[in-house]
């Protein structure tokens, strides 16, 4: 039976070409998902300033919650600092380091801040060279709180030696004076402090954070690495601790970057539907061509006596035959695009660029498995009327269609085109990211109600184009308009391909521009602020910053703002359900230079164990004024807080807001991002801000207004990213929907032949399949754009208060003359291609 098989799939090169391209397209995009995926779950950052260390004591910087992946937590937990004395008493420990960590960074002589790999984490006690191997140290360790290292990198930087006076701005603290005592050759070492004073800068003295330390350090004896580590998560079992050893220690050295794995896996996961459904529909359809040019050959073994089994076997085969030969370079290309997209990623500074890829062959393996079931579901479904056929009736039906579409595809269609609308209504009910991704995939959906519902549709456009033919009308008119009655479900096939580029494009798109516009008008609305202050060299603000620019003149108000992660734990439908997001920190201050629109309550309450919510999160967690939400802080600390406020512009501003006491204490770098001023207008105001700037290093001012927010040159780097997801898709939808159309007008030579036998020029033929290119175009625009219409609407009403949604005006046109160029053209050359061939000899060498 395979035998048959490849001996058949050689006659018919054109249409297996379709699903070749279909086979390798979608391999590549399956792949190149299951790389990210699998990269977001396995892969590690490089363990940096711990690669010397053997085993590493930390918090659990994940939090895991029943039957579902860890959730990364950005924030740096905490460690007890008595716990290094206990370990270094283990058998096999060589050296115990307590390391701990905070906002530290270098003034060079022109009062600039010198450029470190995280000022949050820069600053360090002198102990902490216990973390590295051999360090090249010329000169001392500080001896003093007015003595610092520096390592070599930073030292070239500012250009420094051993015994210049540098400034240095540490934890808040205003820029002093400090003695280099040492320079320490060795890459990400940072500043490095006495250990009194670093545990003074670092508040391990007195506060919140007093007796501990960020992660503990552990040196073996040679071979005792695993015995050690053994031990040591026997000691700090139950307490909440993990214990890294290998490439683990990579995330625990820097756990704010390492928590950007997660979002390869929120990245995988929202890709994986549009591309299993796209590539499902692709090959789906290509397959059906491909079946559908061999329905003579399948008939006629049917009357020498094939089984129905035998039929569907053979169709299989064949598809699976070809299916494989396009897989192996698809897989290939799949971990190609996979490394392109995953540099996307990084130059949008989404991804840090010291997280690799995790390159291993279960994608691949995963992808085949995948592929072979659709392959083989779709191409015994293709060949299952033909099979199931009585011989006669077979050969009877293999040079022609259906008389009438099944009733039942026809209403199972319909079924699913009204389930499609009825999701499209989600944006009215939830202004959420959400909501908008129901827009894209309620039109996609509807487009494989349409493949369903299509041949009735195309009988019935025949049907009333034939009542409405006048006398006289042209040969190559008429013969367009019997093509499409008499071959409803040929036509239909195309249509709904070209239907779904449609749809994909403008629902895809659109909702995505939408929401970027409802968040930028919500952002724009809720910012009474002019101006923003910010440090980001110095890893936070520093304490006086705030009193010194409310002392600013002009300035009517100022407001710190923070943002961080937190992991909301609630009930949905009595189960417990978990969701992890961006959270700000606010002060009470904060409605002097914020307008969230609060629908109840007050940010003036935002005290203590508080925090505010957007109102669809109040609405569907229970989470309305006065009651109590259970919260996982960004350090992996549990937190039951009151709700005081609840606001409207969530889409702008999250979907929670944690009070400034909350959160104080559970961040890495434990300072304030950022300064919101409100200002009287003047330039009076703008002035003293700016003098204010360049009189305090590390300081920046900016406008709160930088860009209309509509553009896509203000565009967020997931716009950037959903948006080139959408290019790579629709070049596969428009490749594969074009080698369709040309593998279906290939298959038709023969009729081609018979038509010029009869006497039919070659002109009224071109004529004619050009008609029909036009009804094709008309209606794949008209239905694409029908079931567009809809959840577009619906998300415009949803998202901006009207009935249309956002985005740029010449994606219409431009899509509207992309389909028309590809059904015309993908006509037109295999057209021309088949009058080259003689009538006879293209008769006699039919399939």
């Amino acid at each position: 039976m395979l035998r048959l098989a490849v001996r058949m799939a050689g006659h018919r090169i054109a249409a297996l070409l379709a699903v070749a391209c279909a086979v390798l397209g979608g391999a590549a995009l399956i792949t190149g998902t299951g790389v990210l995926a699998e990269s977001g779950i396995r892969s590690h950052l490089p363990a940096g300033r711990l690669a010397h260390s053997d085993v590493v004591v930390s918090a659990d910087q994940n939090f895991h919650p029943p039957q579902d992946l860890p959730i990364a937590l950005p924030e740096r937990g905490r460690v007890p600092d008595r716990l290094v004395g206990r370990l270094a008493k283990l058998p096999g420990v060589t050296a115990a380091v307590g390391d701990i960590s905070f906002p530290a960074a270098l003034v060079d002589a022109k009062g600039q801040v010198v450029p470190t790999e995280d000022p949050r984490t820069a600053g360090h006690g002198w102990s902490s060279t216990g973390l590295l191997k051999d360090p090249g140290i010329d000169g001392g360790k500080p001896a003093g709180p007015g003595e610092i290292a520096v390592d070599n990198a930073t030292a070239a930087a500012a250009g420094v030696r051993v015994g210049d006076t540098v400034r240095v701005v540490a934890a808040g603290r205003s820029a002093a004076g400090y003695r280099v005592s040492a320079v320490v050759a060795a890459p990400g070492a940072g500043i490095l402090f006495a250990d009194p004073t670093a545990a003074r800068l670092a508040g391990r003295d007195t506060g919140p954070r007093a007796g501990t330390v960020d992660l503990i350090s552990l040196r073996t004896a040679p071979g005792a690495d695993d015995t050690v580590a053994a031990a040591v998560r026997d000691r700090v079992k139950g307490t909440g601790l993990v214990v890294a050893t290998g490439t683990d220690r990579g995330d625990i050295a820097s756990p704010g970057t390492g928590s950007a794995r997660s979002l390869l896996i929120l990245l995988a996961g929202s890709l994986a539907g549009i591309i299993l459904l796209i590539t499902g529909f692709v090959m789906a359809s290509a397959l059906a061509v491909s079946i559908a040019g061999q329905r003579r050959d399948l008939a006629l073994m049917r009357a020498v006596g094939a089984t129905p089994k035998q039929i569907r076997r053979l169709a299989a085969g064949q598809a699976t035959v070809v299916a494989a030969l396009a897989a192996v370079p698809g897989l290939a290309l799949g971990y190609l695009l996979a490394g392109q997209f995953r540099r996307m990623l990084v130059e949008r500074g989404v991804l840090p660029d010291e997280l690799p890829l995790s390159i291993s062959p279960l994608p691949a393996v995963a992808t085949l498995l995948l592929l072979a079931a659709v392959v083989q579901v779709s191409a015994r479904g293709a060949a299952w009327r033909t099979s199931r056929m009585p011989a006669t009736e077979a050969v009877a039906e293999s040079r022609s269609e259906p008389r009438a579409p099944s009733k039942i595809r026809t209403s199972i269609g319909l079924l699913v085109i009204a389930a499609a609308t009825t999701l499209s209504v989600a944006p009215l009910l939830s202004r959420t990211v959400i909501g908008a991704t129901a827009t894209s995939l309620s039109g996609i959906i509807g487009a494989i109600g349409l493949a369903m519902v299509g041949p009735a549709l195309i009988r019935g456009v025949g049907d009333i184009l034939a009542r409405r033919m006048r006398p006289g009308t042209s040969a190559p008119t008429w013969l367009a308009v019997s093509n499409v009655r008499g071959y409803a479900l040929r036509i239909a096939g195309v249509v709904s391909a070209l239907a779904m580029a449609v749809v994909f494009v403008m629902t895809y798109t659109f909702a995505q521009t939408t929401v970027m516009a409802a968040t930028s008008d919500d952002t724009r609305a809720g910012t009474l602020a002019q101006q923003r202050v910010s440090a980001p060299g110095l890893g936070g603000l520093p304490a006086d910053a705030l009193t010194a620019v409310r002392n600013t003149p002009g300035v009517r108000a100022a407001a710190p703002v923070s943002d961080t992660t937190v992991v909301w734990s609630y009930k949905q439908f009595g189960e417990s359900a978990v969701e992890a997001g961006s959270a700000m920190i606010l002060t009470p201050e904060a409605q002097s230079v914020l307008d969230l629109d609060v629908r109840d309550g007050s940010l003036a309450r935002l005290t203590g164990k508080t925090v505010a919510v957007r109102s669809e999160a109040a609405r569907s967690r229970d989470a309305e004024l006065g009651s109590s939400v259970r919260l996982i802080l960004g350090d992996g600390t549990p937190v039951d807080a009151r709700v005081v406020a609840v606001y409207d512009r969530g889409l702008g501003f999250g979907p929670v807001v944690l009070s400034h006491d909350l959160a104080a204490g559970h961040t890495t770098a434990g300072l304030d991002q950022s300064i919101l001023v409100r200002t009287d207008g003047t330039a009076t105001a703008d002035r003293g801000l700016a003098a204010l700037a360049a009189s305090r290093p590390g300081l920046a001012v900016e406008a709160t207004d930088t860009g209309s927010g509509d553009g896509l040159s203000d565009a967020p780097p997931e716009v950037w990213i959903n948006l080139a997801t959408i290019v790579v898709l629709l070049g596969y939808l428009l490749l594969s929907i074009a080698n369709k159309i040309v593998a279906t007008t290939a298959q038709r030579r023969n009729e081609i032949a018979a038509l010029r036998l009869i006497g039919t020029t070659p002109r009224q033929i071109r004529g004619m399949m050009r008609r029909e290119a036009a009804v094709i175009a008309a209606a794949a625009l008209t239905t694409g754009l029908a079931l567009s219409a809809v959840p577009l609407a619906l998300l415009g009403m949803g998202f901006l208060n009207q009935p249309w949604p956002a985005g740029p005006v010449w994606l219409l046109p431009a899509t509207v003359l992309t389909i028309v160029a590809t059904a015309f053209i993908t006509i037109e050359l295999p057209t021309r291609q088949a009058l080259r061939t003689a009538p006879a000899h293209a008769l006699a060498n039919r399939e």
